[in-house]
């Protein structure tokens, strides 16, 4: 580490962020703690994070509380079928100087310029319009008129996908939901965590979280999650995983019967760095087995599709996953 301009000192403190980080979240959002790992860990990544879930689980909040936790500026989208790209990225104005009465254009900014974007709802919008988010996620720039605009860093997109309701909805290609580092399930909270939130929220309702770390800090966090070590043993351990997805090429009899495709190298690309982010969060700087196991399902959920077979036997991806995982081992 010292190697690459890193010290002890500057290591731990940042590591103490990540721990202050999450705590501040938890003053707001009561439960749903592997939502925030996951999440955390997706930020410190430097990706991009597709939520599924239920109306009423507090996404928005969520989104906006690690906005605020991490001194970033936050918006929120509301998708729907009638918004255009340009209600995205922004567009062209034709304005008027009013002592030269010269006209020209300007380019008015949308609201993807900005650091944390909740896009909710993504599948409503059509895809023309999904296609300009996902665009601007993966270059971190707007290109208008022949003209690049770079986005804010960081720039963190949370896309919501509601699973309950596909009437009028436009489902994602699979080319662009691959754009995203990690897929996170919100499930329902327990009885007790319910009713502490209905307490919390219908008293005097909620405060906003704490500032945890500026702007500068995070991007320090980020590029210090690339400097995070991981052994050729578990390097290739992760590719296997990946490789073993695809039912051409693999030995798991789960995979061969009912996945129909396979996750392709982003895959293994998303997985390692994502491991690295879990080590650090948990303030280790070296990647171990149980990193890539637990990344395993939110890297390769929204990655690997399942066969008419599987859907029809009811099989899920965490199941085809798990066998995946007892059947593949590190050298």
């Amino acid at each position: 580490m010292s190697e690459s301009g890193w010290n002890e000192n500057e290591i731990a403190g940042l590591t103490a962020k990540v721990a202050a980080l999450k705590a501040s979240m938890g003053k707001v959002i009561i439960g749903q703690q592997e939502v925030i790992d996951s999440l955390v860990i997706c930020l410190l990544a430097g990706g991009h994070a597709l939520v599924e879930g239920v109306p009423g689980l507090g996404k928005t909040l969520l989104v906006k509380s690690l906005a605020q936790a991490t001194s970033m500026q936050f918006r929120r989208v509301q998708f729907t079928p009638d918004l255009m790209p340009s209600d995205i990225v922004g567009t062209e104005i034709l304005e008027e100087d009013t002592a030269t009465r010269k006209r020209e254009f300007r380019f008015q900014q949308g609201p993807v310029f900005t650091q944390v974007l909740l896009a909710d709802e993504i599948n409503r919008a059509p895809p023309k319009t999904q296609s300009a988010l996902l665009e601007a996620m993966q270059e971190r720039a707007v290109t208008f008129a022949g003209q690049t605009h770079a986005l804010p860093k960081p720039f963190f997109v949370l896309a919501t996908q509601n699973p309950i309701e596909q009437a009028g909805t436009y489902p994602l290609p699979e080319a662009q939901l691959d754009r995203f580092l990690l897929r996170i399930d919100v499930g329902y909270p327990s009885e007790d965590e319910e009713i502490a939130m209905v307490a919390a929220t219908t008293h005097a309702g909620l405060n906003d979280a704490p500032a945890a770390m500026d702007v500068a800090t995070l991007l320090r966090l980020q590029a210090l999650v690339r400097e995070i070590q991981i052994g050729d043993h578990l390097l290739r351990y992760a590719t296997r995983l990946v490789r073993a997805t695809r039912p051409a090429e693999s030995t798991v009899p789960m995979v061969q019967k009912h996945i129909g495709w396979g996750a392709g190298p982003r895959a293994g690309q998303a997985l390692v760095l994502a491991s690295k982010a879990r080590a650090l969060m948990q303030g280790r700087l070296a990647v171990t087995r149980d990193d890539i196991a637990a990344m395993l399902l939110p890297v390769l959920a929204h990655r690997v599709l399942r066969n008419f077979e599987a859907e029809a036997d009811g099989v899920a991806i965490a199941d085809v996953l798990a066998a995946l995982r007892e059947h593949i081992r590190p050298d």
